[in-house]
């Protein structure tokens, strides 16, 4: 299982290549589920909480981009 201090020290591309496969790993879970042949219904919810990582550090990623470009901006004029 990934850990946010792993995630973290990713760069974007790793971090979106393990966001489609947490995400393919989720849409494969619920299929599962929805058949009854799940195995272990805990990897439903480790699935969705990496998702839910991998989204947060993105979008701290961005926000953080932002707010340098913002200040870059307001130090050029």
């Amino acid at each position: 299982m990934n850990k946010a201090s792993e995630l973290r020290e990713m760069s974007d591309e790793q971090l979106a290549l393990t966001l489609k496969e947490a995400t393919d790993n989720l849409f494969r879970f619920h299929i599962q589920a929805q058949t009854d042949r799940l195995d272990a219904p805990s990897e439903l919810r480790r699935a969705r909480r990496l998702v839910a990582r991998v989204k947060t550090i993105q979008t701290q990623r961005a926000s953080k981009s932002e707010k340098t470009t913002a200040a870059t901006a307001e130090d050029s004029n």
